[in-house]
């Protein structure tokens, strides 16, 4: 038996029980009663477990509320996914964040997403604190097998990755994205793997194992699709279809992976059916924010995309699927949200949540079961706070209205510094009468709008009474090791930038070209040790020969940086800015000596001492590996 919780009840309650009783049996007849009850209890169990319903929890990334032909879209047909909708029950107004990493930490959790420690999508700001108690630790301690295929995006280092935060078995990748969607190298465990075939179908496949090795006892599988977030790629099958009706590179390629989703969506149907598992499974889809590509050619009439507050940003589907229980369908109009995920599934499953952080969803199963008469009104809240002390974007939704606050800036503020100040003034739209948000009545509602935005200033007051931070990267973990810290989750000076921008994930630094640029990773040592450091580099030859000082606490190494090839990788990509953007190189690798390693949070910094031409080198990663335990 799997257990996540130190104050946990024994796996046989009642067995212990019978077995302080029998201490003061005679010692024979006491173990014959024992062993019996322990047979009878095993029994029993066996049977409770059976009756308990699976779990397969498929969610894709970046697909919109419009992204679906259930929902109108007239150009892609999504049979499978429209089929589970309308033999389910089928959420109208669901609602999550705009951007991935929040989302998962919500759904995962019961809690808004800033209580969890996320706030952003890349730089540790997704990483979610290891205390928050997810979906995989609860069903784990309540005896399901659980699974999670596919991406992560809530911590790139253990304890934070699926094996430390419940999942038994884990297949897929940390990042907010990866580069390659064919024969691409996914991490099984915490040790990487290389693969065959288009990801989507890869991934569809571990999870069809999982589901087929477990099929005998219930499981908790968690399948969050990475498609069809971009880079786009995707077989020519897919892609050809729609250049054919004329949509350009990038909604070719979107549309395209949406409708391979569905065919995948549909081989995991076939699949439940093939195992007789069917009518006991919850199967639920859902979207982790509003949609991308296709948002400019079909979006239910709905303003915004990812990354906005409006509700193009934050509407998304949410089919549920229980024949055993829920045998009509059933069309839910109440607002809900991914917070609302996590109480809902246990109540629906008979688990108890387990000791930890109070929630802030609550159970949809009453609107389930179609007791809407005393269903309370209720406020959501939105928000993307990019930077650790921002208040905004952010939008309140209640049934009827949506009151929004922006940020200017790219991307709808998800390059929003410090301290908001390019926030514009409150909107308020009225989403029964204009759902597409064409009428802003703040000026004509102003009532409206000081009662919500104080519900919202009261809201934010109470979810940042816990700072926020970037999390220290942990090392030392036997769990995993070594450990890789990524350029993104550094902190940098100088004329150090990423290559591609924001610093998005496996991007890498560039332009290192003077004595002042630093690279500092804060990390956590758990173990005190001797520990292996790796450079993982690029270095033409004609830029070889520049001096580097790595410093650990009172540790430090100096190197010489010698050439190292680090070819770029052709991918398949389908449209120019995917070129640009999504780089992939076969980095080479430097030794940089041991250093003996006091346990405790530090800081690894990199700076140069010399630097020999225009710069020191480009710069993927820097690798711990524990060689020794003090």
């Amino acid at each position: 038996m799997f257990s996540c919780f130190a104050n946990k009840q024994p796996f046989f309650p009642r067995a212990n029980e019978i077995l302080r009783r029998e201490r003061t049996r005679p010692r024979t007849v006491g173990l014959m009663m024992f062993a019996l009850a322990l047979v009878l209890t095993s029994h029993e169990l066996i049977a409770e477990q059976a009756g308990r319903p699976n779990v397969l929890l498929i969610m894709t990334d970046d697909q919109g509320y419009g992204d679906l032909s259930i929902n109108g879209n007239p150009h892609l047909r999504t049979p499978s996914i429209d089929g589970l909708a309308k033999s389910g029950i089928r959420f109208e107004r669901f609602y999550v964040n705009s951007f991935c990493a929040p989302t998962r930490a919500a759904l995962l959790t019961g809690r808004y997403p800033v209580r969890t420690g996320t706030y952003g999508v890349t730089h540790n700001k997704e990483c979610m604190r290891s205390e928050e108690v997810t979906l995989g630790e609860a069903f784990a301690a309540a005896g399901y097998k659980t699974g999670c295929f596919g991406k992560w995006h809530n911590g790139e280092q253990f304890p934070y990755t699926p094996p430390g935060q419940g999942f038994q078995e884990y297949f897929g990748f940390h990042n907010g994205h990866i580069n390659n969607y064919f024969d691409t190298v996914l991490i099984r465990g915490s040790h990487p793997e290389a693969t065959k075939g288009y990801i989507t179908d890869v991934l569809t496949d571990e999870a069809i194992q999982f589901i087929r090795r477990h099929k005998d006892e219930p499981f908790f599988c968690y399948v969050p699709f990475n498609a069809p977030h971009s880079p786009y790629q995707i077989p020519d099958s897919y892609y050809d279809k729609f250049r054919e009706m004329s949509f350009d590179e990038a909604v070719s390629s979107f549309y395209g992976m949406c409708e391979n989703i569905d065919e995948n969506v549909g081989r995991f149907l076939a699949v439940l059916d093939e195992q007789g598992l069917s009518e006991n499974t919850i199967v639920l889809f859902l979207t982790d924010n509003g949609g991308t590509a296709g948002v400019k050619v079909f979006n239910a009439g709905m303003r915004g995309g990812k990354t906005s507050v409006h509700e193009g940003g934050c509407r998304v589907p949410l089919f549920l699927r229980w024949p055993k229980r829920f045998a009509e369908p059933r069309t839910v109009t109440q607002i809900a949200s991914h917070i609302d995920l996590l109480p809902t599934l246990l109540e629906l499953c008979g688990i108890e949540h387990p000791d930890g952080p109070p929630l802030d969803g609550v159970s949809l199963v009453p609107l389930m079961n179609g007791q809407t008469d005393d269903w309370p009104e209720r406020i959501l809240f939105t928000h993307n706070p990019i930077d650790e002390h921002n208040r905004y974007p952010g939008a309140v939704r209640t049934q009827r209205y949506r009151l929004v606050r922006e940020i200017q800036g790219r991307q709808g503020g998800s390059s929003a510094t410090e301290n908001d100040e390019n926030a514009k003034p409150w909107q308020l739209y009225d989403m029964i009468d204009d759902p597409g948000q064409k009428q802003d009545l703040a000026k004509d509602q102003p009532h409206i709008v000081d009662r919500l935005a104080k519900e919202y200033e009261n809201w934010v007051d109470d979810i940042f009474s816990r700072p926020l931070e970037r999390l220290a990267i942990p090392v030392g973990y036997p769990e995993e090791n070594p450990v890789l810290l990524n350029a993104p989750q550094s902190r940098i000076t100088g004329s150090l930038h990423f290559h591609s921008g924001p610093g998005f994930a496996h991007d890498y630094l560039v332009n290192w070209s003077d004595l002042e640029s630093t690279v500092r990773f804060d990390v956590d040592v758990v173990r005190a040790g001797v520990y292996q450091l790796d450079l993982i580099l690029g270095c033409p030859k004609d830029q070889a020969g520049s001096q580097v000082q790595i410093q650990i606490g009172d540790e430090r190494l100096t190197v010489e940086i010698p050439a190292v090839d680090a070819p770029v990788i052709p991918l398949p990509h389908r449209d120019q800015r995917s070129e640009g953007r999504y780089v992939n190189r076969l980095w080479g690798r430097l030794s940089a000596g041991t250093m003996s390693l006091k346990s405790g949070r530090q800081q690894l910094l990199l700076k140069a001492n010399s630097i020999a031409t225009d710069s020191v080198m480009d710069l993927k990663g820097v690798q711990l590996t524990c060689m020794s335990q003090e």
